[in-house]
């Protein structure tokens, strides 16, 4: 069935019979009676057919789901069972929230290319709720999240590394906020720009209002880090956001930060796995970031 099942999912990302006979160097009638032999075997359709158009049945949005993480599965095993007498090797999938996939990440993986260099990291970078669904299916070997979560199911989520997130604005803004006296009523009636729903920024946004006991009525949303620093420091309004992303932006001077205890936020980083036997490539990497985290504490 796993050949079956491959081919299957071919035609469906596909969308077609024939492109995915042309990928799999198959013909298309072979394509069409590994389909039909899946079809057979759980006695119901898969896929619809009509003008050309090939769309998923019911059973066939579940047929396509569970048999990608059965071959993912399949895959793991193999390699999980090569891990035993070889070096490590093999590709990882990373997934990473934005603000540790975009400042921290690309560090850590030049590091692992220069130690092992038969290790092929994959890195995919969404909000941290994307990062944990897709580990949870088996699409992500490591996933890497903004803020700590309890373990659910066969997820293990671990803390590695500590993170402060601080308020930031254009240094005149900064400037007319002190002059007027910082208080947080003044920041509430201030424009903030935050993250989208999902991302592990804006819960830590929502857990300092929290804190400081405000509702800001007038909000942008932005879904890229880069694009919030960048209206901060145009004076559009000001953002809270974790000290790795705006270093080299405070160093020249362009963004600057609001000091004082109750206007920081500490949380960390965490790590998402599945617990499952882990290749060795993937404990090398598990490693490295654990190893990170000790030496940013340090």
């Amino acid at each position: 069935m796993k050949q079956q099942l491959y081919v299957f999912q071919k035609v469906v990302e596909l969308k077609s019979f024939s492109k995915a006979a042309e990928e799999l160097f198959m013909s298309q009638p072979a394509v069409s009676q590994y389909v039909q032999s899946l079809e057979q075997s759980f006695g119901t359709k898969l896929l619809e057919r009509t003008n050309k158009v090939i769309s998923l049945t019911k059973a066939g949005e579940i047929v396509y789901a569970k048999g990608k993480e059965i071959l993912n599965l399949y895959n793991n095993m193999f390699t999980l069972v090569d891990d035993l007498t070889n070096q490590a090797n093999g590709s990882v999938t990373i997934g990473a929230s934005y603000t540790f996939g975009e400042y921290m990440l690309p560090a850590i993986i030049t590091e692992l290319k220069k130690m092992y260099p038969q290790i092929e990291p994959i890195v995919h970078i969404g909000n941290s709720k994307d990062v944990i669904e897709s580990v949870k299916q088996n699409s992500y070997d490591i996933g890497i999240i903004e803020g700590s979560q309890i373990s659910q199911g066969d997820l293990h989520i671990e803390k590695f590394e500590k993170d402060t997130l601080y308020i930031v604005a254009a240094p005149h803004v900064q400037q007319e906020l002190e002059e007027q006296g910082l208080t947080p009523s003044l920041l509430e009636k201030q424009t903030w720009i935050v993250r989208e729903k999902g991302s592990g920024t804006r819960e830590a946004a929502e857990a300092l209002f929290q804190q400081l006991h405000i509702h800001p009525h007038d909000k942008m949303v932005f879904g890229s880090t880069q694009i919030i620093k960048e209206s901060v420091e145009s004076g559009i309004g000001i953002a809270f956001l974790s000290q790795s992303c705006f270093k080299k932006e405070l160093e020249l001077g362009t963004l600057a930060k609001i000091t004082g205890e109750e206007y920081r936020l500490d949380r960390a980083f965490s790590l998402v796995i599945k617990e499952t036997f882990q290749t060795k490539a993937v404990e090398v990497i598990i490693g490295m970031l654990k190893e990170h985290g000790l030496k940013q504490e340090g």
